[in-house]
């Protein structure tokens, strides 16, 4: 399984966790991989990260709306286009996002799937060996309002370490 777990302890000792998914394993995001299956063996946290590596000329990732998903039509709901070949999308929100690929016969032929993206659970966020936190500052209140900017950032420079 392609997944690296990144774990970064904020300046107040709380635990921040973002997953990267790389969409499809080893086989990436291209024609023949049961993507329905691939999305369902995995948990997607806000703040995770999905990406999708395949050759730009041969393919695409659009996200879209579940209509739009379900038909494969992308006359209408179409959420965001991607064409780098090595898109890096952040589930920035708990919600369902669907994504497909817009090269024709691609989506109706299975480069399609659904996730269910969950607020994150502390008890399911626990490190994996004991790491240990800074000192917590002397005012937690002000922490507290930038602790989703702070931990979103964190993630962010771990993810651009890996993959950049």
């Amino acid at each position: 399984m392609m997944m690296v777990k990144l774990f970064m302890f904020l300046s107040f000792g709380g635990l921040s966790m973002c997953e990267v998914f790389l969409v499809g394993d080893e086989e990436g995001w291209n024609s023949g991989i049961n993507f329905a299956t691939w999305s369902q063996n995995h948990n997607f946290t806000k703040g995770d990260f999905l990406v999708f590596n395949y050759a730009k000329s041969v393919h695409n990732v659009y996200e879209v709306t579940e209509e739009t998903f379900r038909s494969c039509e992308t006359s209408n709901g179409v959420l965001g286009e991607y064409e780098s070949g090595n898109d890096q999308i952040e589930l920035k929100e708990a919600r369902k996002y669907w994504f497909i690929c817009n090269v024709a016969g691609h989506c109706l032929g299975g480069m399609r799937f659904g996730i269910d993206v969950k607020q994150p659970n502390s008890s399911s966020h626990l490190p994996l060996s004991p790491v240990q936190s800074p000192p917590p500052p002397t005012n937690h209140a002000s922490n507290h309002g930038s602790y989703a900017l702070w931990s979103t950032f964190m993630c962010i420079i771990a993810f651009q370490t890996l993959f950049v």
